[in-house]
């Protein structure tokens, strides 16, 4: 018998509030901005990641370090090669392929960070942090501007299952509502086959707001909205 799925939401329903200046601002989804939206020093589109002071969780000190490529890509590569991993991103193969998704987003204009998740000074998991609105998932939902996305594996197999990413997830989705106080919504779209994903989102404070046909999947729309963060 099937996994009975949350109900989902209408789309519409993230859409009332959307004004002018907001829709001429998705208007630029997927295309490199001339200028930074934010005005920021440096164009940072981010609000400075690697800037973002360790969290607690109740597994140890949590935080979010760019990566490095001369330093991460073996580590890096050794996950994408790891048969779940694999099963979903897609990524498996010696480091060039890893190195050329990485490169994309480090040589880009800095709309995704690629990072490690430390736990307790051990690196044990992978994030995206990027900015939904600016990328091409803004074709497929009603975004709004400075909504923020979240990519992660757990690197370790001893972190699965037990609740790690759950807990994880809660923390960057803090983190994201803490340093960037323009964003609203904290956004994800896992697999919808990835029942251990979507699950891991939904503890961590998300809603199953819609599924969307994706180019390359069927992917669950996950939102976390701030106006409910001290309810969750």
């Amino acid at each position: 018998m099937p996994p009975t799925r949350p109900p989902v939401e209408p789309l519409g329903d993230d859409t009332l509030d959307l004004r002018v200046d907001d829709l001429v601002a998705l208007l630029a989804a997927g295309r490199p901005s001339p200028v930074p939206d934010d005005g920021l020093p440096g164009g940072d589109l981010l609000d400075s990641v690697a800037d973002w002071d360790p969290t607690p969780t109740r597994f140890g000190a949590f935080q979010l370090v760019p990566v490095r490529l001369d330093r991460d890509l073996p580590l890096l590569t050794r996950w994408m090669n790891d048969p779940t991993v694999a099963a979903f991103w897609e990524l498996a193969g010696p480091e060039t392929v890893t190195a050329e998704h990485l490169r994309a987003q480090l040589q880009g204009d800095g709309r995704s960070v690629p990072c490690l998740g430390v736990l307790d000074d051990v690196p044990m998991s992978y994030f995206e942090i990027y900015r939904a609105d600016l990328d091409p998932l803004a074709r497929h939902y009603p975004a709004r501007p400075h909504d923020t996305g979240i990519h992660l594996l757990v690197g370790g197999v001893s972190d699965r299952g037990r609740g790690v990413g759950t807990a994880l997830l809660r923390a960057v989705a803090e983190l994201v509502l803490d340093h960037r106080p323009r964003c609203t919504r904290v956004i994800a779209e896992p697999d919808i086959r990835n029942t251990p994903s979507v699950s891991a989102f939904l503890g961590a404070g998300f809603r199953y707001a819609a599924e969307v046909d994706l180019p390359d999947k069927r992917a669950a729309l996950m939102i976390r909205d701030r106006s409910l963060r001290h309810a969750l």
